[in-house]
């Protein structure tokens, strides 16, 4: 997740100080006289990582999702009923000691609410209000005595008809029947004839339990302003319980806050293992290749313990979307799924010892990219690795190869409405690219002679709307060609092999793909396969009168990509080790 930008999902390999990796076509022989070729970056130190705490927080609804109530019902044979509490500063469950054994809960706000039944058979929802066959009202009848316990203050609700417990700052009191005004309540007391009631009605911090499609009053807790209801499934047998919430099962526990004291901000605190769980069959097909679905497992985990507290205005680390990973919980997995996640429990990635941002996406169209090149902020180990793996499951990428087309009206109008004070564009080609071939930027002429130079993701997404930063534009060659070392006007002899003189000042032959000269200033640099400017073709970049542009892949093409690994472990018996290292350049795993 996938940045703040969702990612489709990425995360690229990186190697030392190098800027990027590139294609070699041919082994070349090569002395160049200031320093030696490597085929490797410096390598990482292997460390293992300890997660601060067991539990991930995953924001189900919060900010302007927040919800007016929010229902809670165990799955069959996986719980019988639920408890309360909250959840203190290291994420642990501390009981209160109250507890329902109804198995289908609804919490509310405390405001008048009415029960709406869902559509076609959904599973509804209170909303504000007072109109309706089901009315949960906001005015109550307390009895006039704290107790100590719940068990306590539960014996004597057990003497009152339409009675039930409340968890108040510490203490325990029991409260009678549910009214939408105070005068009701009033009116209710004075009937009873009963000693010792007064009208009781929450605060902004107070939410109500009640059972799910009725106004039956389970339980009401108000902890004050920062100690929010947890509720907690109670086990049935030796298996985990799960839960279901808005159509989606679901393991671990749940917060319910009135952080602003309005509406509720509903968290499910979940083991980092079912949390990797719930993920990798969002993110990849549940049918996929176990070792694919391995490599995905250890993305997930990595970057979810990478982004702990991204969500923390909500209490929440990360969300349910592409912002950050793609959960639903228990919903899509299934026996390979699981054990992809049992298989890789417990393992991360990490460079130097330091987690990494495992991005990932969909596909790169046959190059990663380095990180630096698509949002500007450099990543040892997210560095762009030419991907031949992708060709090789093209033909079943949804919409891998792309075009885009613009008239010159069309494209200056984008870019005006886009805030950029244009003439007529009459030109538009890549002037710089990535080692890897992906485009870094695309410079647009207008009728003045002025130029609009457009370069990494945001801006060529802005400016061409493109998917991916790896096309061409009008009849341009895909890659520019060639290998460079140090001068980039000065192409490296073509060969079938590449020599390195290694320290007993034998010519060895270079094994790897990606080949690295150690500079005269003693910097280590990737040989470049192109000299970084445009690679030629049409120069104003329209065919047939029309801008064009032909793109392959979707996503951002940093770290990881999913079809790339579903290659590597379907067509080239590659394991989720060799996906990892290949795509993210000197990490360790484990």
């Amino acid at each position: 997740m996938k940045a703040a930008v969702k990612r489709y999902r990425s995360r690229a390999a990186g190697r030392s100080d190098v800027n990027c990796s590139v294609k070699l076509k041919r082994f070349a022989a090569i002395i160049i006289a200031t320093g030696i070729l490597t085929t490797s970056g410096i390598p990482a130190a292997r460390a293992a990582y300890t997660p601060p705490y067991p539990t991930l927080r995953i924001g189900l609804f919060f900010g302007s999702n927040e919800l007016q109530s929010g229902n809670l019902q165990n799955v069959s044979g996986l719980g019988r009923g639920f408890e309360f509490g909250y959840f203190n500063g290291n994420r642990e469950f501390v009981p209160v000691g109250a507890y329902v054994e109804d198995t289908n809960i609804s919490m509310l706000v405390d405001r008048n609410m009415t029960w709406h039944p869902g559509d076609g058979g959904g599973a509804g929802e209170y909303r504000e209000g007072t109109e309706g066959p089901v009315v949960v009202g906001c005015f109550h009848a307390q009895l006039d005595i704290a107790y100590n316990s719940f068990e306590e203050a539960k014996a004597v609700a057990d003497n009152y008809e339409d009675s039930y417990v409340k968890f108040n700052s510490g203490r325990f009191i029991v409260l009678m029947g549910s009214y939408t005004t105070r005068d009701e309540a009033n009116a209710a007391i004075a009937s009873m004839g009963t000693g010792g009631l007064v009208v009781e009605s929450g605060t902004s911090n107070t939410i109500a339990v009640v059972k799910t499609g009725t106004n039956t009053m389970l339980f009401e807790y108000d902890y004050g302003a920062g100690n929010y209801l947890g509720v907690r499934p109670l086990p049935e047998d030796d298996e985990k319980c799960e839960t279901w919430f808005k159509g989606y099962r679901y393991r671990g526990a749940f917060q319910y806050a009135r952080r602003d004291g309005a509406l509720l901000t509903i968290v499910n605190y979940v083991e980092i293992e079912d949390y990797v769980g719930g993920v990798i069959q969002h993110e990849m097909s549940n049918t996929w290749p176990l070792e694919a679905l391995k490599a995905q497992a250890c993305c997930a985990r990595t970057y979810a313990l990478s982004s702990i507290g991204r969500h923390g205005a909500a209490g929440a680390d990360l969300c349910t979307e592409e912002h950050c990973q793609v959960y639903r919980g228990r919903g899509g997995s299934n026996a390979r799924t699981d054990q992809a996640t049992e298989e890789t429990a417990g393992m991360y990635i990490t460079y130097n010892g330091e987690l990494c941002e495992t991005y990932f996406s969909s596909s790169n169209g046959g190059a990663s990219e380095s990180c630096v090149n698509v949002w500007g902020t450099a990543r040892p180990y997210l560095i762009g690795v030419i991907d031949p793996y992708e060709a090789d499951v093209a033909a079943r990428i949804p919409s891998y190869n792309w075009r885009i087309t613009y008239t010159q009206t069309e494209i200056t109008q984008r870019l005006r409405a886009r805030g950029y004070d244009c003439a007529t564009i009459v030109g538009m080609a890549v002037t710089r690219y990535t080692p890897t071939g992906n485009v870094l930027t695309v410079t647009m002429t207008d009728a003045n002679g002025k130029t609009w130079p457009f370069s990494r993701r945001s801006e060529l997404i802005t400016a061409l709307g493109v998917p991916t930063q790896h096309f061409n534009i009008g009849n341009a060659a895909w890659e520019p060609g060639g290998m460079y070392a140090n001068d980039p006007a000065q192409p490296v002899d073509t060969g079938s092999q590449y020599y390195a003189v290694g320290g007993s000042g034998q010519a060895v032959a270079v094994p790897g793909d990606t080949v690295y000269a150690i500079t005269g200033s003693g910097s280590i640099e990737v040989l470049t396969g192109e000299d970084g400017s445009s690679a030629g073709g049409s120069s104003s970049g329209m065919v047939n009168g029309v801008f064009v542009i032909n793109g392959r892949g979707r996503g951002h093409n940093v770290g990881m990509s999913q079809w790339g690994a579903f290659s590597m472990a379907e067509y080239h018996g590659k394991d989720y080790i060799d996906i990892i290292k290949f795509y993210y350049t000197g990490v360790d795993v484990g």
